[in-house]
């Protein structure tokens, strides 16, 4: 595949001038990878339950459905199963402890010793986030995904190094609407009401993910960024499926430092050998 250029931007929005992507950018997309290692890593958040042991169990009730045991329900026009033998009382002869009695145990219930962590291979991992990856320079897929990026020029966004060292939350802001984004930024200040029963239990409105910037050290951009609703920070050696396409759904926006871009190549991250 032909080289990947795409303009650098400094931090006033200008172009500075032009960076050749690594290979990274030029792999497969593969969707069946990337949505395997995003629910490999999702399992492992999956709080294990199960029901109690004795659930059902705490009864008297007794099996006397044994032809020839003493006291056997036998000849009597009544189901042989376990009934609580209490003397005279209204709850002599109620079935018990059977999955299919009234408060009888389960047949088979939740166990909490299952476990719910997925495995995936070291190197299908790797293979994930390079196809991840590939997906953040394709248009198609961003604007697919949902993000309003129609007056950026090439994807990734490429900014000089010095965006690691912006510590002020409204100088990130200011730099993101130069860079064309002032749309993408409406939009992930939208929330929605959640439908259905999660309302209840902490998580009553949905909100949008943004621009993942990734960059090579925090100078300060984590602190800046942390209070702009859906835009992410991550070290580049820090990538993951998660980060980079969000509910498995490949070709997250983006925003690169040049020292980012350089460290991939250098270091030849996620390389799959």
């Amino acid at each position: 595949m032909a080289e990947l250029k795409v303009p650098v931007y400094g931090l006033d929005g200008s172009k500075k001038g032009e960076i050749t992507l690594p290979e990274h950018f030029s792999e497969e997309v593969r969707h069946d990878l990337i949505i395997r290692a995003f629910l490999a890593i999702m399992s492992h958040r999956r709080q294990p339950y199960g029901a109690d042991p004795l659930a059902g169990k705490r009864t008297s009730a007794d099996y006397r459905g044994r032809r020839g045991a003493y006291g056997a329900w036998i000849n009597r026009g009544i189901a042989r199963l376990p009934r609580i033998r209490v003397g005279s009382g209204h709850m002599t002869g109620v079935v018990r402890f059977v999955p299919h009695a009234v408060k009888g145990r389960k047949a088979h219930p939740p166990k909490a010793e299952k476990k719910w962590e997925q495995k995936i291979n070291k190197k299908e991992r790797r293979k994930a986030i390079l196809a991840a990856i590939a997906a953040l320079a394709r248009k198609t897929l961003v604007l697919k995904r949902g993000h309003r990026a129609d007056k950026v020029e090439k994807l990734p966004i490429v900014v000089v190094s010095e965006l690691e060292s912006v510590k002020k939350t409204k100088e990130l802001e200011n730099l993101l609407k130069k860079l064309g984004l002032e749309e993408e930024l409406e939009r992930v200040r939208e929330k929605r009401y959640r439908a259905g029963k999660g309302k209840m239990r902490g998580r009553r409105y949905k909100k949008r993910k943004g621009p993942l910037i990734v960059v090579s050290k925090d100078d300060g951009i984590f602190k800046a960024a942390r209070n702009i609703p859906g835009v992410d920070v991550c070290l580049v050696k820090d990538l993951n499926v998660e980060m980079l396409a969000p509910g498995g759904h490949a070709g997250r926006l983006s925003i690169w430092s040049e020292n980012a871009i350089k460290e991939l190549e250098e270091k030849k991250l996620f390389a799959v050998s």
